[in-house]
């Protein structure tokens, strides 16, 4: 009996399966089984006698990016040189080798990794120390990890089960169709809270919900859920590491919504670039093959490899209003078309939490009306209430069946 994750199965049926097959894995698939101690990269003695694996059925832990062996069966001949976890080769494909870039992959749920260098950054604001990648015999690459439970999959109840779109792109031009989400927010914990919070006892919940709350204003607030929740997210791996996040590199089905590209630089306060390959995962799995068999010498020329397709700029200033309304100069060419960030008559911009204030006697008005601050850059806990809101989506004991 052999224990391993998919790429071991693959790499044994290979080489030979039965027949002398490999077993073998690399440090960052190891890492995903609980089971590795990813200071020493080695199967952790006191883990596997915890959980009662016997050593002799894992695969030999080896780098990500090193000849494994060569095919038997399907492709004969062809050398076997890389593997890598999904989210691990995200990273990779995006070309995040220095410590401090990240890139975000936004799906039904999203995972934003954070390039720590050589340095094993133990978290101590909730999130996940990971290994990166580990190329042949040079020292292995950390990553700081936070993963998000819902983000798509919020589109997706959106349309499925609120039946207010019918099809996932609608959201953005509904969610366009007014200029701020009304005071509505949105905190989607169907199963609970990932990163930064864990809390499998959470449940969703909608606040600021009045009369004037309209399709539109849900629509907007259920993607500004995925700004907000990227952004506790973001200031957690602030505080856990001296690498301020200066780009945001992002990729998955998401990167599509030019509205929530848009906020996601608003909130963050750093440009959003989305590059011209989206499979990165597929991308960064043939890139660490190609550095095995020398067919890219080096890190630096996978980097020039890269292109950008579309960024997003920050259009908010973080001392009050857009940047465009205090400066008068226009948005940088740089951004994606229809990716623009409105402004109100008075200058103060959308896009941050509301405060709301009644306005008794105006029947003709909305009923409250809707001041914007600026984003605050906080060293953790969400910004403006947001933290508050998540803190009480987690004092909300969910009833499962």
């Amino acid at each position: 009996m052999l224990f391993g994750t998919m790429e071991s199965w693959l790499i044994w049926n290979l080489t030979g399966g039965p027949d002398g097959g490999l077993h073998l894995t690399d440090v960052t698939n190891a890492s995903r089984t609980m089971l590795m101690n990813i200071s020493t990269l080695d199967w952790d003695e006191e883990l596997l006698e915890f959980f009662g694996v016997p050593r002799p059925m894992l695969p030999e832990i080896r780098s990500s990016a090193e000849t494994y062996g060569v095919a038997r069966s399907v492709l004969p001949g062809v050398r076997i040189t890389a593997a890598l976890g999904d989210q691990q080769a995200a990273l990779f494909g995006q070309t995040c080798f220095a410590p401090g870039e990240a890139k975000c992959t936004y799906g039904t749920g999203s995972f934003l990794l954070l390039n720590t260098g050589t340095d094993l950054v133990r978290s101590r604001h909730g999130l996940l120390t990971t290994v990166a990648y580990k190329i042949e015999d040079q020292p292995a690459v950390y990553a700081l990890e936070g993963p998000i439970a819902v983000t798509g999959a919020l589109v997706q109840w959106f349309r499925d089960r609120l039946g207010l779109i019918s099809t996932a792109p609608e959201i953005e031009t509904l969610a366009r169709a007014v200029e701020d989400n009304g005071g509505c927010y949105i905190v989607p914990a169907f199963s609970g809270l990932y990163a930064p919070h864990w809390r499998s006892d959470a449940r969703g919940v909608i606040v600021g919900l009045t009369s004037y709350i309209t399709k539109e204003h849900l629509a907007r607030a259920v993607l500004e859920a995925t700004g907000w929740q990227t952004r506790e997210v973001v200031d957690a791996m602030n505080a856990d590491s001296s690498l301020a996040l200066k780009v945001l590199k992002v990729d998955g089905g998401m990167t599509s919504d030019n509205l929530l590209m848009q906020f996601l630089a608003d909130v963050l306060d750093v440009p959003v670039v989305r590059p011209m390959a989206v499979e990165t995962v597929s991308l960064g799995a043939a890139y660490a093959a190609g550095l095995a068999v020398g067919y890219w010498p080096d890190l630096e020329v996978l980097r020039r490899n890269w292109h950008r397709a579309a960024q997003w700029l920050p259009d908010m200033d973080p001392s009050g209003g857009s940047r465009s309304t205090r400066t008068g100069s226009g948005r940088s060419s740089g951004r994606s078309a229809g990716s623009g960030h409105r402004t109100r008559p008075d200058g103060s911009s959308p896009g941050s939490a509301a405060t709301l204030s009644g306005r008794p006697g105006t029947a003709s008005r909305r009923p409250c009306s809707v001041r914007r601050r600026s984003v605050p850059r906080r060293p953790y806990g969400g910004c403006d209430g947001t933290h508050e809101i998540a803190s009480l989506s987690a004092g909300v004991q969910g009833q499962t069946p």
